[in-house]
């Protein structure tokens, strides 16, 4: 009987699954291996016949050999990556050139400096890969700009592969046209300031596009300590909203629309936004998501979280070996698609949430799912993230409905542009007030110590209560979709 169930079909999705979790695997332990095999055509082709036998013969008993082949495909990949970042190593303590383009946008740090992630790297007029975190003076300085610099490079933390502090910029090069979607956003986001006030605007414009690098400080740290940050970054929550917004839309006219206009919507998004880690995992479970929707199939959440994770990595290694974002990003994304919908079915049985029911939900998991690497990154928590999510968050999607009209008010009928801003200015003051109230409350946060062998504990705790109430509920995953 063991026999037979050995030799069992598994179907391919999660045969896919399962190499993609390898995948990530052997990325992350690239980093700690120096062995030249790795990197060799030989392992990537032992890796290609693993994946490809498994693939076509598709038997339970074949799974640890998907595993292994997975494992050296992103060993082969991450030590690509980790061998070319070693090239930054002789050049630590030492005064550098470089030459590079702003990735992001620009953060406002402390002391009047500035915080700048370049990439497209030149250094010593020599070609880098990674992503270099660079300090320097306040100075007008955009995403997409070309950027002359020197300092003295240090050795990088996270996804960095080093880091200049207080660098001294010899030129900044504004390219024509430059990042069109970049321009488009801050154009639209100029003619919101000029009807809503400030900081009202500036979380309106945080909703809407995720540019929470304009907000002003005092509002920025409320966000943080309330457990709002997520709502004005560019994230899957943002772009959740919008895509729905246009799924549902446009399905009266037809199905493909529908599916047109969340496309297009994604796209536009992503382009405003920027390929931020977040963004970038966003973006893909969201088009998987209407993939599947619209070719009436069903994707496990499992799934599409070892596929997204995957992808990522592969594009960018760097995220395995301690991006934040990217992290918090899956981890919250685990939270909603996973650990909300087995709570409420365990809880309530097949009755079906409200909105507010289900903000809640989400939220909870959320900030479960993502507690323990806040806790351990940060050492402290948010005692009223739930209460400050559920007061904020089913009034976003109306906040940025009306900033939008705000903004398209202030273009096209300057003269009444303020009367019609004021319902978006009425809903984004009573979030102003809830955050900047609750962040000044005497017990907002917590201080917690974690290390991370007690973060990954607890991570297998979750896992063991997600497993108990699907055991129980009998629940299918599959029923969750993001844009539905």
């Amino acid at each position: 009987m063991n026999r037979w169930v050995l030799k069992r079909k598994i179907h391919i999705s999660w045969l896919i699954a399962i190499a993609c979790i390898g995948i990530f695997a052997g990325i992350f332990f690239a980093k700690y291996t120096t062995n030249p095999f790795y990197n060799s055509i030989l392992c990537l082709f032992l890796s290609f016949l693993l994946l490809s036998t498994v693939m076509w013969r598709k038997n339970i008993y074949l799974i640890p050999l998907i595993t292994i082949g997975g494992l050296l495909f992103g060993l082969w990949r991450g030590s690509i990556s980790s061998n070319e970042l070693v090239q930054y190593k002789p050049l630590y303590k030492n005064i550098v050139s470089v030459i590079g383009i702003v990735k992001d946008d620009v953060d406002t740090g402390t002391s009047s400096q500035i915080i700048i992630r370049l990439s497209n790297l030149t250094i010593n007029t020599k070609k880098m890969s990674g992503t270099l975190y660079i300090t320097s003076s306040s100075a007008d300085i955009k995403r997409g700009d070309k950027l002359i610099l020197h300092g003295k490079l240090a050795e990088g933390f996270g996804n960095f592969p080093g880091v200049i502090y207080r660098a001294s910029i010899d030129k900044i090069i504004h390219p024509k046209p430059g990042d069109i979607a970049r321009v488009v956003r801050d154009w639209f986001a100029d003619a919101i300031r000029k009807v809503i006030p400030e900081p009202e605007s500036s979380l309106g414009i945080g909703y809407l596009v995720g540019q929470r690098r304009s907000l002003p400080i005092d509002l920025s740290d409320a966000l943080k300590l309330v457990g709002l940050t997520h709502v004005v970054v560019a994230s899957g929550y943002n772009l959740t909203v919008l895509v729905r917004l246009a799924r549902r839309l446009f399905i009266r006219i037809s199905k493909f629309a529908s599916a047109f206009a969340a496309v297009v919507m994604i796209v536009i998004f992503m382009a405003i936004a920027g390929a931020s880690p977040s963004m970038s995992r966003a973006g893909l479970i969201t088009s998987l998501s209407l993939a599947a929707w619209y070719y009436g199939r069903k994707f496990h959440p499992i799934i599409l979280l070892s596929i997204a994770v995957a992808a990522t990595v592969l594009i960018d290694p760097s995220y395995a070996w301690g991006d934040l974002g990217w992290q918090l990003s899956f981890a919250a994304f685990a939270g909603v698609m996973i650990l909300a919908p087995l709570a409420q079915r365990y809880f309530f049985g097949d009755k079906k949430p409200g909105i507010i029911g289900q903000i809640l939900g989400e939220t909870v998991s959320a900030q479960i799912v993502t507690a323990p690497i806040i806790i351990a990154s940060f050492g402290q928590l948010s005692n009223v993230a739930i209460v400050s999510n559920l007061l904020v968050l089913p009034l976003v999607p109306l906040a940025m409905l009306l900033t939008f009209i705000a903004g398209v008010g202030s273009l096209v009928l300057p003269s009444i542009a303020t009367f019609i801003a004021l319902p978006a200015t009425w809903v984004l003051g009573y979030s102003v007030s809830v955050t900047e109230y609750l962040a000044g409350l005497p017990w907002v946060t917590s201080t917690v110590n974690l290390a991370w062998w007690g973060v990954g504990l607890i991570y297998l705790v979750i896992i063991g209560i997600c497993v108990y109430m699907w055991r129980v509920t009998k629940y299918n995953l599959r029923e969750a979709n993001l844009v539905e």
